[in-house]
């Protein structure tokens, strides 16, 4: 996984981390769960605020 795939990050979150309290998730700590994920081969710098911020709405999508 990549940075980009930004819907198969936030499942794989989900299951990874169901009792998250994904709306008040710092990014320092949503930025290490992603790069900890089975699979997930990108480079950790590529990050940034607006990727981080779309992955936790897809993420709150997964829950509803």
């Amino acid at each position: 996984m990549k940075w980009t795939d930004i819907r198969d990050i936030a499942i794989e979150l989900e299951e990874a981390h169901p009792e998250a309290d994904v709306v008040n998730l710092r990014f320092t700590d949503l930025h290490k769960w992603v790069c900890a994920l089975p699979g997930f081969d990108d480079d950790p710098k590529r990050s940034n605020e607006k990727i981080l911020e779309a992955i936790q709405a897809a993420w709150l999508d997964e829950r509803d």
